[in-house]
């Protein structure tokens, strides 16, 4: 029988993944200086776990050290895979301690927070420490672009390494020659992009902590507030068209803002993502102005939220409930079409949904057309090969079996058809909005399946599938060393 991994694999796997764990290390430290700036006595609380996870991925690059050669897409996808479930881990514990919380409260909180999906146990945001409501927006931030990513730009040299970690984070975009230069110019874009948002806010009237998580948690697509009302709590239609702004920046790739950047102003609305993206928004804001009654300002601030998967809201949740069903099943669709490739958006995203329609277009003129008729397949300029197209149905169906397994979990344990539904696409689309049912007193399975959810939206399933296989694989091979025994 075939063996998944071998000793060689493990050591690539685990070395590679000990300087994630480092990295992730290195962040849960950063709140500390808010801790001291507000005289917090959580040191402690943010100080161990960072220890824990900066011992042990020093000792995991120093037990399996060794060269990088022979690093395979499945050794990336992989270590992708468990380095999310590594962050969750680390950040839970910061949570566990410094706000009471239950382990799988903590974890759901954590990942919630890494993925940036920005659903939360959290009851009370407004009485938690500073230094928490910075950790969750932290976690965000980085978790916008991606833990991995972080590691890449400024952890790894250029090389193959670099490249396989950089596809096994669900990103394929090149804006320079080699991966690690591409993501250090997409963190120079990101940082800019949040000073801007820092100053927009505290131009509008936030203050600079409120402004600095903000803009952290909203050009992050993540959405999570430190306040019970998130955005509406300001009371400010500037602050909220200037989330709109942010959230679409976070939706839009990261290529498309290099052109712009670059001067290339026109390349961007011939970005057939970008074109998509407003059609759809137009489209779906519409919607909810005419059938669902919905303000101007809040039918695109709400179709923006859910299309970028950021999850901001100017409502509570109670308002959210009351909304009707033709409004959720709007929302829900936009949660799982998500806006761009190469940003930091979720969902199936809309490269995707361009090319499955266009090869469905394109199967339907083969079969009108006459025989041997050659009809060009190209978006935008580019040729679409099959191979892209059947990649793009499948990971569509993959995605929505997914959720439809999850839909029938929650429907089991008395939960609404529509506001499961809509619940489900939040988490796996990695976007925040919710309709109540996300609470600490939820059932346990169905709070479960969403923590899987969300890590999978996140890493765009097939890392965990590959880590599933990999681990079942493992298990019946541990399984007959025990029965020769």
């Amino acid at each position: 029988m075939i063996s998944y991994l071998r000793r060689k694999d493990f050591f690539l796997i685990f070395k590679n993944l000990g300087t994630v764990m480092e990295g992730i290390g290195i962040i849960v430290l950063i709140p500390l200086a808010v801790a001291l700036i507000y005289n917090e006595h959580t040191y402690l609380d943010f100080l161990i776990p960072a220890l824990i996870s900066l011992t042990l991925g020093y000792g995991f690059k120093k037990i399996f050290s060794g060269n990088d050669t022979g690093l395979r897409l499945k050794h990336g996808f992989i270590i992708a895979a468990l380095a999310w479930l590594w962050a969750a881990f680390i950040g839970s514990l910061c949570l566990m301690h410094s706000t009471d919380m239950s382990f799988v409260n903590a974890y759901f909180e954590s990942m919630s927070a890494w993925t940036g999906s920005g659903l939360t146990m959290y009851l009370n945001v407004e009485i938690l420490p500073k230094s928490v409501l910075f950790l969750r927006s932290l976690e965000q931030w980085i978790g916008g672009l991606g833990v991995v990513i972080l590691v890449i730009g400024v952890l790894i040299r250029p090389g193959t390494t670099a490249a396989k970690l950089y596809k096994a984070e669900a990103r394929e975009e090149k804006i320079k020659p080699n991966i690690v230069n591409t993501v250090k110019t997409i963190w120079w874009i990101y940082l800019s992009y949040t000073v801007l948002g820092i100053i927009l806010y505290v131009a509008a009237g936030m203050p600079l902590f409120d402004a600095v998580n903000n803009c952290f948690t909203n050009l992050s697509t993540g959405g999570m507030s430190i306040k019970n009302g998130n955005i509406g709590d300001y009371h400010s239609n500037i602050i909220t068209m200037i989330t709109i702004v942010l959230m679409v920046l976070g939706g839009t790739s990261f290529l498309v803002h290099y052109k712009a950047i670059k001067g290339r102003v026109i390349d961007v609305f011939k970005d057939i993502q970008f074109q998509t993206m407003i059609i759809l928004v137009t489209i779906f804001s519409v919607l909810l102005v005419v059938y669902a009654h919905f303000t101007s300002l809040n039918s695109v601030f709400y179709v923006v939220s859910a299309m970028s998967c950021t999850g901001s809201n100017t409502l509570s949740v109670g308002t959210m409930a009351a909304w009707g069903d033709y409004a959720k099943v709007v929302l829900a669709v936009c949660m799982i079409i998500g806006m761009a490739a190469g940003s930091t958006s979720g969902a199936i995203k809309l490269t995707r949904i361009v090319t499955l329609l266009k090869g469905i277009y394109w199967e339907i003129m083969k079969i009108v057309s006459p025989e041997g008729a050659v009809r060009p397949r190209k978006i935008a300029g580019k040729t679409v090969t099959d191979v892209e197209i059947k990649e793009a149905g499948s990971y569509t169906f993959i995605y929505l079996l997914f959720i439809f397994i999850t839909w029938l979990v929650f429907m089991q344990y008395g939960y609404g058809g529509i506001d499961s539904l809509f619940e489900i696409a939040s988490a796996q689309g990695n976007v925040g909005l919710s309709v109540g049912i996300t609470s600490p007193t939820m059932y346990l399975i169905p709070k479960l399946f969403m923590i899987f959810d969300m890590w999978i939206g996140r890493i765009e399933i097939v890392p965990a599938l590959v880590l599933i296989m990999v681990g079942l694989d493992l298990f019946k091979r541990f399984n007959r060393l025990k029965i020769r025994k």
